[in-house]
């Protein structure tokens, strides 16, 4: 049940007059802006009156009712409506009314407010301040369960961690109820230490998959009005990263991440965080292929016993390149039903079987995720819209098309605490974009870290990234000979492929004044980076969404990126030739994805910082000025969330 807002508007129903209803004078007759005045709008109250048996017979004309906005007509039927009732899914069932021994009095008072003001026809509208404090106390709060095997500043190893350790802060702040499932890593190094708050449950659970019952616990630490809580399993004990280590990928990983997705829809229901549990009625977001079993798990295993018969599950894609694929013979130690084996099969095409009596058949966890969410989202507008595609959907693209109704594009923020010249401890000197004095000493400062010539007329391009295919590392060492020609320094920071890392040494070898190559990462140095360089080179295939491009424009380092997925969103590019470029303009992108095009786009950021610095100050001004908060993107997933409710459950 609900209760209704009553309208302040004084309608009278009785059964049709002699005399047709003139559907041009209806405004007038009803009295609409006298009524909708300031006077009466707090009256909150509304009247009908009808013969509830009548209403036959009613032409095109004459409806089953009509209206009137006087008070003299079949006072018998009057009656009050206090408030409505509604069906879960809220279709309208009945009403509740005042009837005529309580309404006289304020029929008299109505209408004679009525009389006063029927000389004006303006509509007095509300302020818009008034209607946003209502909007804010009306909103509707949800427990949110977000799922994922990493989450800064706990465990990181890419952008997967930023959005689901800032995400839930930015929820919560916001009224939500939110908590974080993710596994509780244990690497056996001083890393272990930010586990350092988190308390054991003494929560002890089973769960059952892989052929028998796993026993996992439960950490817990509250901070930043969200729970956030640690799945403690064996597996999760090792030296690595979430995902592998020196030698490569985990062998367990199904069986690690598995654990997670039960651990994960046990928890809103044997938790009793804060004194009580969160309950069945909660909203799962899954993020990547890792969580990508929750959505499973509510429709196999929960539902059909009238468990989280309530929830829902938003499945979020950060890269849908990992899809979590698995030999078909491990189905059944996910602890499924059989008859759900469909929903994960998947088969490889011809092409990409080992060998000819491979019959290509496997599980996919993502694609599980795809045909039972609620809804779908993707990390910016661009990506949702490539995943559709032969080109960017991986094999995926025909079924997120079958859902594109549900698919939706939310581009993310970054955390404007840590990232924020004006304030960042990592960097020489701060500076703000109204006083952009420090940023030359910045790079100064890292030219001489990092022992380069310390010019400071001289650009100075940076690279931060994984290196590997993915982001362009491939073009970049093709254009390198070339763009040394130039009276550039470049800088580069990254871990991943030893080909790539033996040649950035390599090169730095060959460029001593102008190229230097960090093999590894460092945070004090990405923000060095960021804060001393002039442009930020963003070669990348593609990327779902991007937040080195951010952090970049944050610092008013001007980007230039290929323009693909969360790029193309985010990036706009500079056109000195068009005065709408010149005042929406953040940096510079290019297509297609080749030497060329990218070695054109850095001639253009290099011509434009030696030759005409309005312009680049212009860039580096609109970027720093820019909303790059998590506010925004909050909002979007409340509305898709929102719109996850609405509907009944998917599966």
């Amino acid at each position: 049940m609900e209760s209704l807002e009553l309208v302040p508007l004084l309608l009278l129903l009785r059964p049709p007059p002699s005399q047709s209803f003139n559907n041009s004078r209806s405004i007038r007759q009803l009295r609409f802006p006298s009524l909708l005045n300031s006077k009466t709008r707090n009256a909150n109250l509304r009247s009908f009156s009808g013969n509830l048996q009548g209403g036959g017979g009613a032409t095109s004309q004459d409806g089953p009712f009509a209206f009137e906005d006087q008070v003299s007509h079949h006072k018998d039927d009057r009656a009050l409506v206090l408030a409505r009732e509604t069906d879960d899914f809220g279709y309208l069932v009945g009403f509740r009314l005042l009837p005529n021994s309580g309404l006289e009095e304020f029929m008299n008072v109505s209408h004679s407010i009525t009389e006063e003001d029927s000389s004006s026809d303006e509509v007095e509208k509300p302020k818009v301040e008034d209607t946003e404090e209502e909007e804010a106390k009306t909103r509707v709060s949800h427990n949110i369960v977000v799922v994922t095997s990493e989450a800064a500043p706990y465990s990181k190893t890419g952008g997967l961690a930023d959005v689901c350790g800032s995400l839930p802060i930015a929820l919560a702040s916001r009224g939500h109820r939110v908590m974080v499932v993710t596994p509780r890593y244990i690497h056996g190094t001083s890393e272990d230490l930010k586990f350092a708050g988190a308390v054991d449950l003494d929560q002890s659970t089973k769960v059952f998959c892989f052929g028998g019952a796993q026993e996992i616990g439960f950490y817990h630490e509250y901070r930043e009005g969200v729970d956030w809580v640690f799945v403690d399993h064996p597996s999760f004990h090792r030296p690595g990263n979430p995902y592998g280590d020196k030698f490569g990928t985990f062998g367990d990983n199904q069986f690690r991440f598995t654990l997670l997705c039960h651990a994960a829809c046990e928890a809103p229901l044997v938790l009793p965080l804060g004194g009580f549990s969160y309950g069945e009625k909660c909203l799962f977001l899954a993020n990547d292929w890792h969580a990508s079993l929750v959505p499973i798990l509510l429709a196999a295993k929960y539902r059909p016993h009238g468990v989280y018969k309530d929830a829902r599950s938003i499945l979020v894609i950060h890269n849908i390149a990992h899809q979590g694929v698995e030999p078909a013979i491990t189905y059944r130690n996910l602890g499924l039903p059989s008859e759900w084996y469909g929903a994960l099969e998947w088969v490889f095409p011809t092409w990409a079987r080992t060998h000819a009596l491979d019959t290509g058949e496997a599980v996919n966890f993502l694609k599980g995720a795809v045909v039972t969410a609620d809804r779908i989202v993707t990390v910016s507008k661009g990506y949702s819209w490539e995943i559709t595609t032969s080109e960017g959907g991986c094999g995926l693209h025909d079924l997120l098309s079958s859902r594109k109704s549900i698919l939706s594009g939310i581009t993310n923020g970054i955390d404007v605490t840590e990232w924020d010249p004006s304030c960042d401890k990592h960097i020489a000197c701060n500076y703000s974009a109204d006083d952009l004095s420090g940023k030359a000493e910045c790079k100064i400062s890292l030219q001489k870290e990092l022992g380069l010539p310390m010019r400071p007329d001289c650009p100075m391009i940076g690279f931060i990234g994984r290196l590997d295919y993915q982001k362009g590392i491939d073009l970049i060492r093709l254009a390198m000979p070339e763009l040394m020609e130039a009276d550039v320094q470049f800088v580069m920071l990254g871990s991943g492929n030893p080909i790539y890392e033996d040649w950035m040494r390599a090169t730095e070898s060959i460029y001593k004044d102008k190229f230097r190559g960090w093999v590894g990462f460092n945070v004090p140095i990405s923000h060095k980076i960021t804060a001393g360089c002039d442009i930020l080179l963003m070669p990348s295939a593609f990327e779902p969404c991007g937040l080195n491009q951010l952090y970049a424009m944050r610092y008013g380092t001007i980007p230039v990126v290929h323009e693909t997925g969360g790029l193309r969103d985010t990036v706009h590019n500079f056109n000195p030739y068009a005065e709408e470029s010149r005042a929406e303009s953040t940096g510079w992108t290019f297509s297609p994805l080749t030497k060329e095009s990218m070695l054109a786009a850095l001639r253009y950021a290099i011509q434009t910082y030696n030759e005409y610095k309005s312009s680049w100050e212009g860039l580096m001004i609109r970027g720093m000025t820019r909303d790059y908060t998590w506010v925004n993107a909050a909002t979007q997933y409340e509305q898709v969330i929102e719109w996850a409710f609405t509907d009944p459950p998917y599966c």
